[in-house]
């Protein structure tokens, strides 16, 4: 009888730990990407190819958990919300697997681990990580009051971009701002793909969102942002003095970025959030192209 009360336990504990997975969106890392290729474009051109291996490990594991942390605060902060929206009815909090106290308690033990990690950068970096906190704390409430969350969302995203900087050099150039706008446009870009999906959902909830603000002319605004990330990459491969290598996968970005177009043309959710996911291809696009230059074409002593 123990035996089997023992194994029960230890079912439910596992059970449990995998909601806190769920909860955290381990199953789902498509957003882990998104926010991690800006923090390594970042890393690499401010180390010039050379990124400290140290401030490798910190901001690979910063980027998990603060994606994790505020994955967490979201739920917590819509769990009204989440079990009236098709897409999100299934989540932990909204379907009752983990109870809201819970999920509070992770958040924190989460914020810890960051707090932890940030300790482990120079004094500018830590002073930039208190601005981090800081918008991943604000998104999950600026929904309600704002037509655009997804500023606040991309400025959370491309945080991480100033930050590597001033870990690695110990400044934020003008580099630095152009990489963080750069990583801004793109989040309202794929966010927007993302907010298209659940277009008739937050209509009738009263959630804000581009896809609501845009309306019928989504897609040309997309294509216009679009256009301006492709143009702010061309400065960055300019000011950075980036060649071959790096503007042919601007090249592919571009065409990575016309493909999305053609997968949300009809608006449907799911071409609209196959175009969301596929955007993690940019990111990596990007990433390859630095390392390449990097690789290939070192820079003379």
């Amino acid at each position: 009888m123990k035996n089997v009360i023992s194994g029960k336990l230890g079912q439910n504990v596992i059970t449990q730990f995998r909601n806190y997975g769920k909860l955290m969106r381990v199953d789902k890392p498509i957003g882990f990407w998104l926010l991690l290729w800006p923090a390594l474009w970042a890393l690499w051109l401010a180390g010039e190819g050379h990124p400290d291996p140290g401030l490798f490990v910190v901001f690979v594991a910063g980027v998990f958990v603060m994606r994790s942390a505020g994955c967490v605060l979201n739920d917590y902060v819509d769990r009204k919300i989440d079990p009236y929206v098709e897409r999100t009815r299934t989540r932990p909090i909204a379907s009752g697997a983990v109870a809201p106290g819970e999920a509070l308690i992770l958040f924190i033990a989460l914020a810890l681990i960051a707090i932890g990690l940030a300790t482990m950068l120079n004094r500018p970096a830590r002073l930039l990580a208190i601005v981090a906190a800081g918008l991943t704390v604000a998104y999950p409430f600026i929904k309600r009051y704002v037509s655009t969350p997804q500023i606040v969302l991309g400025a959370a995203f491309g945080w991480a971009v100033p930050m590597a900087f001033a870990a690695q050099t110990g400044q934020t150039s003008q580099l630095a701002w152009l990489v963080f706008g750069t990583a801004l446009i793109w989040a309202i870009i794929y966010d927007t793909y993302y907010a298209m999906v659940d277009r008739e959902d937050d209509r009738k909830i009263g959630v804000k969102s581009t896809a609501l603000l845009f309306g019928e002319v989504d897609l040309f605004v997309i294509a216009g942002m679009q256009i301006a990330m492709l143009t702010a990459l061309a400065f960055i491969g300019t000011r950075a003095e980036l060649g071959f290598w790096y503007f042919l996968s601007v090249a592919g970005a571009a065409c990575l970025m016309a493909y999305h177009q053609w997968l949300a043309r009809d608006r449907q959710p799911a071409g609209c959030f196959a175009a969301f996911l596929h955007n993690h291809n940019i990111g990596l696009v990007i990433f390859i192209g630095i390392v390449l230059h990097y690789t290939f074409s070192p820079a003379t002593p």
